[in-house]
C-alpha cells in the first residue's frame, strides 16, 4: 500500500507529464471540440439528436427555392429569342470535353427540379470560359415511361438532348433496377460517343451539382500523368464516408502523416515561445502525434479536406473508392472501353454499376482507377428517380 502511495504522489502532480497530457485531453477532447463541433454534420460530435432534422428541413426548402428559380430562368430563356451562339445540332465534333447529364423524370420530388438546377450551373460555368466553351454538353434522357420528362423538354432549345426510342425500351424487357440503371448508362456513354468523339467524356447524374472551380479543376486533372492510363477518375464520394477510420489504406498513412507533423508543429511551437529548445522525448512525440491524430478525425477529415480547393493543385488524388458514381471522369477513349465493360456484366442488388466498375478497375490488367478529394460535385438529390423515397428525406451524417 505504501509503494502505490509512493507511486501515486510522484505522478499525480500537475508538473507530472502524465497530468498534464490528462489534462490538455480531457480539455480538448471534451471541452473545446464538442462546443466547436456539435453543430458540424460530418464531426463526432455533431448532435443528431438535436439539429438533424431542422437542418434537413432547411435543406429541403433551399433546394426547393432554387429549384423553382431554375424553372422560371429556363423558362424565361426558352421564351426570350436567347439562344446560344453554337445550336445543339451544329456542335463541332471532337471536343476537348463532353458533358453528358444522365436523366431520368422523377415520381417524387418533382418540384426540386435537380436536372433544371444542374444545367444552369453548367450554363454559369460555360459562361465563365471566355470565347472557347470549356465543354460541349449533351443531355441524356433515359426516361422510358408514358410521361415526357418535362425538365429535359424545357432544355432542347439550348442544349442537344437524345432519348431512347420506344422500340429500343419495349426490346429490353422488364429488368431490375440496377440492371436497367447500368444499361441507360451505357446507353447515354455510348451515344455520346458516337455523336461527338470526344477528347474526354465527363458523365453527371442530375443530381450533381457542379462546384464553382469545376473545370478549372478537370482541366488541371488532365493535365498530370496518370489520366493518360486511367479508365476513370471518380468526381464525388460521400461525406459521411471520407474519414480517416476507414477502410481505404491510403487514409491510414495520410492520417499517420499528418499526425507526425502535427506533432512537429507542437515542437517548434513551443519552443518558439518559451524561447528555449525543448528536449526531445520520444514518448512525448508520440503523444503528440496521436493527439492530433484524434483531433482531427473526431473534428471530421471532411472540413480538413475542404482547405483544398484554395486551388486545383492542391486536390488530392487517391486510388478510386467503391461507392457511388454520379459525377465520373473518363479520359480519352475510356467511356468507349467502360461502356464494354459494362455490358458483359448483369448488374443487380448488391452488385450496381458503381460496385461493377470497382471490381473492373481491380481486376482488370493494366486498368487503374482514381478518385478526386475534395467533392468536385454536391450531391442535391433528395429524391431519388430509381429507388424508393422516405416521406419526409432526411442528411445523412
Amino acid at each position: 500500500m505504501l509503494r502505490w502511495r509512493v507511486v501515486i504522489a510522484r505522478h499525480v502532480r500537475w508538473s507530472s507529464p502524465v497530468i498534464q497530457g490528462l489534462f490538455l485531453c480531457i480539455l480538448t477532447f471534451g471541452v473545446v471540440l464538442p462546443l466547436c463541433c456539435h453543430r458540424l454534420m460530418y464531426s463526432y460530435y455533431f448532435l443528431k439528436f438535436m439539429y438533424l432534422d431542422s437542418m434537413s428541413e432547411e435543406a429541403l426548402k433551399d433546394s426547393y427555392n432554387k429549384g423553382q428559380e431554375a424553372l422560371h430562368f429556363w423558362q424565361e430563356m426558352t421564351s426570350s429569342t436567347k439562344a446560344s451562339a453554337l445550336t445543339p445540332t451544329s456542335a463541332p465534333e471532337f471536343p476537348e470535353f463532353l458533358v453528358t447529364v444522365v436523366t431520368a423524370k422523377r415520381r417524387e420530388g418533382q418540384d426540386y427540379h435537380y436536372l433544371l438546377q444542374v444545367m444552369q450551373r453548367l450554363l454559369s460555368l460555360l459562361g465563365d470560359c471566355g470565347e472557347r466553351p470549356c465543354a460541349e454538353v449533351l443531355v441524356c434522357d433515359v426516361e422510358t415511361g408514358p410521361l415526357l420528362n418535362e425538365d429535359a423538354t424545357l432544355l432542347e432549345k439550348q442544349f442537344l438532348v437524345v432519348r431512347r426510342s420506344a422500340e429500343q425500351s419495349k426490346r429490353r424487357g422488364r429488368l431490375n433496377t440496377f440492371e436497367k440503371e447500368k444499361q441507360d448508362y451505357v446507353y447515354c456513354l455510348r451515344k455520346g460517343w458516337e455523336l461527338r468523339r470526344p477528347k474526354n467524356v465527363l458523365m453527371l447524374e442530375d443530381d450533381a451539382l457542379p462546384r464553382p472551380d469545376f473545370f478549372s479543376v478537370i482541366q488541371d486533372l488532365l493535365s498530370r500523368s496518370f489520366t493518360r492510363n486511367t479508365l476513370y477518375v471518380k468526381l464525388y464520394h460521400p461525406e459521411r464516408l471520407q474519414r480517416y477510420w476507414n477502410p481505404e489504406p491510403y487514409r491510414i498513412f495520410e492520417w499517420v502523416g499528418l499526425g507526425l507533423v502535427g506533432a512537429s508543429a507542437f515542437f517548434f511551437m513551443f519552443s518558439y515561445c518559451s524561447r528555449i529548445l525543448l528536449s526531445f522525448s520520444v514518448s512525448h512525440f508520440l503523444f503528440f502525434t496521436v493527439y492530433v491524430m484524434v483531433a482531427v478525425e473526431l473534428v471530421g477529415r471532411h472540413y480538413l479536406l475542404e482547405m483544398r480547393r484554395l486551388s486545383p493543385q492542391l486536390y488530392a488524388v487517391s486510388p478510386a473508392t467503391e461507392c457511388c458514381t454520379p459525377a465520373m471522369l473518363y479520359p480519352g477513349n475510356a467511356s468507349a472501353r467502360v461502356a464494354d465493360y459494362l455490358d458483359q456484366v448483369t448488374c443487380s442488388k448488391g452488385n450496381a454499376k458503381d460496385t461493377v466498375l470497382y471490381k473492373i478497375a481491380r481486376s482488370t490488367q493494366g486498368e487503374r482507377a482514381h478518385s478526386v478529394e475534395p467533392n468536385l460535385i454536391s450531391h442535391i438529390g433528395a429524391y431519388s428517380s430509381v429507388r424508393s423515397n422516405p416521406l419526409r428525406p432526411k442528411l445523412l451524417p
